[in-house]
């Protein structure tokens, strides 16, 4: 009995965003290329790194797969991506449809240049073959890729970011730009334009910086009363809004937080992690304050009937709005659909449909789909 046996079809989302860069490191670890390697010293940031090496924060971070790039450690072996990994970022502006000149004045950085003109700093640094520490000279004359049509067409991000509002931030020891903007929700690339710090970012303790701070997301809607054609009882609904609720007010893990619980809880209760992974990837996208309008909760989509036999299961009683007692409860449904199943697709179909549904009726149409999906998520989580 799965969290789906009283329903066909109850789960919430496709899981489209992977918590952390599993998929896009798989994707792009494929390029005729070799990577470098890169040690981290004391003192070392990703962003310093970065500007070291001639790539970006966010290419190191998907390289590694890395879900806080402020989070380095001594001795570390990173992914340095070489140019030839990095090109297609600065492709957009390389191909943009117009390019001008801009001379150097005093004072000038490239980070500046880059905000004034509506393009970015990579693509200058590439269209005028300048060093990764991007030095340029008072009167130099630069070739700025796309900054016409770039700037007709948006604004600078920058300015985008300024128009959502700003919070002011003084620096404190060992704090580093790409922390700040972990910390605020903002991106290192937005605090360097609004600063006007140089390609390094430095900073300075007791400095006060303008953080630039994206819009709020508006409210998550409330969990409806239909999903893929059936209708749930307002009770069903109602107890599904009430959860909602209180998963939104608890201050839920992060996604990349959620995808460690799920592979380190298979491990412990012997379940295949590649398998337990996909089916929380399949189910929620890892993502913890989701409830479906069946009523199955969390990461693992667990309805309460099923929760209380995965208590039964592991012998306590499980909390499913829990983070930790949720994938417990999924991973214990999983590993007696394996045991009981004889073969794994009827496994994956019976945490879907629902095991007794599978026996007596075989798997439906979309049941099919989902055990195709689960299986293809599988390979990317080996």
């Amino acid at each position: 009995m799965s969290h789906h046996a009283t329903a066909r079809r109850v789960a919430s989302g496709t899981g489209a965003t992977l918590a952390l860069a599993v998929v896009g490191v798989t994707a792009t670890g494929g390029a005729a290329h070799a990577d470098d390697a890169y040690t981290v010293r004391s003192g070392d940031t990703v962003s310093h790194i970065a500007t070291r090496t001639g790539t970006t924060v966010a290419a190191i971070a998907r390289a590694n797969a890395l879900a806080d790039v402020s989070r380095i450690r001594i001795g570390q072996v990173l992914t340095i991506p070489t140019s030839s990994s990095a090109a297609p970022a600065a492709a957009p502006a390389a191909v943009a449809p117009a390019a001008g000149s801009y001379t150097v004045a005093s004072g000038d950085t490239v980070s500046h240049i880059a905000a004034k003109l509506g393009t970015s700093v990579q693509a200058i640094v590439a269209a005028n073959g300048l060093d990764a520490r991007a030095f340029i000279r008072v009167g130099q004359t630069l070739t700025v890729p796309g900054s016409t049509a770039a700037a007709a067409a948006a604004p600078a991000p920058a300015a985008a970011a300024q128009a959502a509002g700003s919070v002011s931030h003084t620096v404190r020891s060992g704090e580093t730009v790409t922390a700040i903007a972990a910390k605020h929700g903002a991106t290192v690339a937005a605090i360097v334009a609004a600063n006007g710090l140089d390609s390094r970012a430095l900073i300075r303790i007791g400095q006060t910086l303008t953080v630039p701070v994206p819009a709020a997301a508006p409210a998550p809607a409330a969990v409806g009363n239909t999903f893929a054609g059936r209708t749930y009882a307002d009770s069903v609904v109602a107890a599904a809004n009430a959860n909602l609720t209180t998963l939104r007010s608890s201050g839920t893990p992060s996604k990349a937080e959620m995808q460690a619980k799920v592979a380190a809880t298979a491990r412990a209760l012997g379940v295949d992690p590649a398998l337990a992974q996909a089916v929380a990837f399949q189910e929620s996208g890892f993502k913890h304050a989701v409830v479906s309008p069946a009523n199955a909760i969390g990461t693992m989509q667990v309805i309460p009937t099923s929760g209380q036999w995965a208590s039964d299961l592991v012998g306590r009683q499980l909390n499913l709005v829990n983070p930790d007692d949720n994938v417990t409860a999924g991973v214990a449904i999983l590993r007696a659909l394996v045991s009981n199943a004889p073969d794994l697709p009827t496994a994956i179909a019976g945490y879907y449909q629902g095991a007794a549904s599978v026996k007596k009726n075989g798997m439906f149409a979309d049941t099919r789909r989902y055990v195709a999906n689960v299986q293809t998520h599988m390979t990317r989580f080996r």
